[in-house]
């Protein structure tokens, strides 16, 4: 397996970003980044971000949580960020994402852990939770699923997938920019495209959009739909924090409200004012009220 890493000059003048870069060994040659940030005794805080963004998307959260004396972790998922970008979109599968992101986990020993996910982070997060639920206390899923394909996609998502296959050119800043609310600034911007200095960096950016399940016989969708099982019996508190501005997974939050006992009488919130991308819009408030919510256990 080819694989490149952006060099690291191309990370020296990212906005707001001060942390200090970590990588562990996940196989197949990669190497994935993470920040680990706060005591390393605090109680840890997982935050997994999607496509097409990486760490950077949890600047706002993270000083929020070290703040009030968390551990902070949030990895690069393999081909983003400051990871290991294998070159070729063959390379990538779900199954793939899962298993590297386990053996990132796995080395870090973390147990009574709260777990944030958006986008793609919810997708390969909570295979990672319903793998091990033991090591988690608290679910957390902001604008994102665990599809199976059993149900149609939405038309704008359909869209998105033909359009990150076919796109001459594969903007991230300006993909990030359209699916916030804020108005990101130069340098913000800057920092979503700092990862791919060509398309040589983008296998895996371009094909994530196509490894979600959307028939019911995707090679993940009966692994997904027993996720949903584990989910089916879990006890411990899950929350939806989805945002009131985001077309493609509007109306997502249900299924977890519904499924998962969890969820029954927990304090679920509709995020104003913010996109797809909510991190960027509303940061520190979902911060603050994942620690509201972790503090009234």
């Amino acid at each position: 397996m080819k694989a490149v890493r952006t060099p690291e000059a191309r990370f020296e003048n990212i906005p707001d970003y001060p942390f200090s870069p970590h990588f562990s060994d996940v196989g197949d040659g990669l190497q994935m980044h993470y920040v680990d940030e706060g005591p390393k005794a605090g109680k840890p805080i997982l935050l997994m971000h999607g496509e097409p963004s990486w760490s950077f998307l949890y600047r706002k959260m993270i000083p929020v949580f070290v703040a009030k004396g968390y551990r902070v972790l949030a990895p690069d998922l393999i081909g983003f960020g400051k990871s290991s970008k294998p070159t070729e979109m063959g390379d990538y599968t779900y199954a793939r994402h899962i298993e590297w992101t386990m053996r990132w986990f796995e080395q870090l020993d973390l147990n009574d852990v709260a777990y944030f996910g958006q986008d793609w982070g919810g997708l390969v997060g909570l295979r990672l939770v319903t793998a091990v639920p033991e090591k988690f206390s608290h679910i957390f899923v902001g604008n994102t699923g665990l599809p199976t394909g059993d149900h149609k996609m939405p038309e704008a998502f359909l869209k998105w997938q033909q359009f990150s296959q076919n796109a001459p050119h594969f903007p991230t800043g300006a993909i990030l920019q359209n699916s916030t609310v804020s108005l990101l600034t130069d340098d913000e911007v800057a920092a979503y495209e700092a990862p791919y200095p060509d398309d040589s960096y983008m296998a895996g950016a371009r094909i994530f959009p196509s490894l979600v399940p959307t028939t019911p016989d995707n090679a993940e969708s009966d692994n997904n739909r027993k996720a949903w099982q584990v989910l089916a019996q879990w006890e411990k508190p899950l929350v939806t924090l989805f945002s009131d501005s985001d077309p493609i997974t509007k109306g997502g939050e249900r299924p977890f409200q519904k499924l998962v006992p969890g969820a029954k009488h927990e304090l679920h919130q509709i995020i104003e004012g913010a996109g797809h991308f909510l991190q960027e819009d509303k940061g520190p408030e979902i911060a603050q009220i994942m620690i509201d919510i972790i503090e009234m256990a």
